[in-house]
């Protein structure tokens, strides 16, 4: 579970947070679940500035660059309403500058302490450019070689899995967070993303309880009982609901189940995706129901500004 100098700093962030939230208004409130990145614009150059000042920017996805993300922080500490500072996310799945072996690569070594060092240097070299979250490890169970994403994840078998999850989030965060030259690591994508039907990308997944518990979930408890700070819903639907709308998973297992107490994000565009799943009839619909369904942070833009 979580060391026990990660408790205390959970709990003193807790508290600050709490009495900082008897401050703010609700648009406040709901910026801080909205995340904004060039990788969704044409501009390359914007970064929505323009939202510090009402409250409704909270985290910033690809922004990297110490340059770049200390002239912003700047600026959001000081022209936001209560001088809250964004937190900037990136994917490092197999290296930031050094180019590190792929996660499926890694996993043939069998040594956990590969991993677990080869994320320590993507996070110490992330850190150095602004980033303090990062999307990964991914730690989907995979066993269809036509399904594109298999090189992001340890491979098809569980317990390595497992072992690879552990060894991923405790080189990202090192032994306390807020450590210095490490990041918050996001587990992905929550849940049996790997098993998509045909292999086919976003495709819907069918799936009995007994396979989810004994083959999809072990890597993600392992991962949550080192630590791992943030959880990412999967695209595709689980059993007839979108995992970004799935109260049953997101609820059920990965809240009560699981223990998990981290923050969980969408994937990008997954909300905004369940109207083309047939799920949700609006896009409006379709953030209303995420957030009921547990979803904290969205991935990417102004739904859960302009809905909640």
């Amino acid at each position: 579970m979580y060391k026990e100098q990660n408790r205390t700093l959970i709990e003193k962030a807790r508290q600050r947070a709490e009495a900082l939230l008897q401050t703010m208004t609700l648009s406040e409130k709901i910026g801080q679940l909205s995340q904004f990145g060039v990788s969704i614009y044409s501009e390359s150059d914007k970064y929505y500035e323009d939202h510090f000042r009402s409250g409704k920017l909270g985290s910033y996805l690809a922004v990297t660059g110490a340059g770049l993300t200390n002239a912003l922080q700047k600026r959001a500490v000081k022209e936001t309403p209560h001088g809250i500072p964004a937190l900037f996310a990136a994917d490092v799945i197999h290296g930031f500058k050094t180019t590190m072996p792929t996660p499926l690569a890694m996993s043939c070594s069998w040594d956990p302490t590969v991993v677990k060092e080869a994320m320590a240097v993507s996070a110490k070299e992330a850190y150095a450019a602004g980033v303090k979250w990062t999307f990964a490890p991914m730690v989907d169970i995979a066993r269809d070689p036509r399904w594109g994403r298999i090189v992001e994840g340890f491979g098809e078998d569980s317990f390595l899995g497992a072992a690879m999850s552990e060894a991923a989030v405790e080189g990202f965060q090192g032994d306390q967070f807020g450590e210095e030259d490490h990041i918050a690591a996001c587990m992905k994508h929550f849940a049996a993303y790997g098993a998509c039907e045909g292999g086919r990308d976003y495709n819907s997944v069918d799936m009995s309880m007994q396979t989810l518990h004994d083959v999809y979930l072990p890597p993600f408890i392992a991962g949550f009982q080192a630590g791992a700070a943030g959880v990412m819903t999967a695209f595709h639907d689980l059993n007839g609901i979108p995992c970004s709308a799935n109260i049953y998973l997101l609820k059920d297992i990965l809240r009560n189940e699981c223990g998990f107490e981290g923050v969980i994000i969408s994937d990008y565009n997954s909300v905004q995706d369940m109207v083309a799943h047939g799920y949700s009839e609006s896009e409006e619909k379709a953030f209303e129901a995420a957030f009921a369904a547990g979803v904290d942070i969205l991935m990417a833009g102004d739904g859960f500004n302009n809905t909640l």
